[in-house]
């Protein structure tokens, strides 16, 4: 079995997730810039999010373009990954309706911990599919994963206390992964 048609699947979903995300993006009621000043907290919920699905979009096509085949196990692992980041809508909403408020950030946080933690599921479950893959090459200590997962889980902890430093540590675990992994584009040239 090739990856084409499990990545035309998965496009499909995170379309639809920034889709369902825009969504909660008002018009504003007012033709100055004050009527604007409701939708900032909206705004940024959503940036942060876009954000996010734009990574683990561009992070999974580098992931199933370094890998040979798939089974079973890693069309689960993949659906798996698919439904925490199917929530990411929810709970942007959620925060961009509640600025600062703990439950809000902490269940963002929970979220994006259990979609990085699907995520390894899935590397992990391709890694065995795959083992001489460009990927298998590629990858090494994964120690943007384990960072970004501990990161997550002090953030939940800190929403309770300071939500403000638990949303910071989620934009700044977002930069982290702005960059692509370039071990899979390097691995992919060295095989071509």
């Amino acid at each position: 079995m090739t990856t084409q048609r499990l990545e035309a699947f998965s496009d499909g979903v995170l379309a639809i997730i920034i889709t369902i995300m825009v969504l909660e993006l008002k018009v504003p009621h007012g033709h100055d810039l004050e009527a604007l000043r409701p939708q900032v907290p909206v705004f940024l919920a959503y940036l942060v999010s876009f954000v996010y699905v734009g990574i683990y979009w561009n992070n999974h096509h580098h992931l199933f373009h370094a890998s040979e085949a798939l089974d079973g196990s890693v069309m689960w692992a993949n659906l798996g990954l698919l439904f925490f980041l199917s929530l990411i809508p929810v709970v942007t909403a959620w925060v961009g309706d509640n600025p600062g408020a703990p439950w809000p950030v902490a269940l963002y946080g929970l979220v994006l911990l259990l979609a990085g933690a699907a995520w390894a599921v899935l590397e992990r479950t391709l890694l065995v599919r795959n083992p001489g893959s460009p990927l298998a090459r590629a990858v090494g200590t994964r120690w943007k994963e384990k960072v970004s997962l501990i990161i997550y889980v002090l953030g939940i902890g800190l929403a309770f206390l300071r939500p403000w430093i638990a949303e910071v540590l989620y934009v700044v675990t977002a930069m982290l992964w702005i960059v692509p992994d370039r071990r899979i584009e390097r691995s992919l040239a060295a095989g071509s």
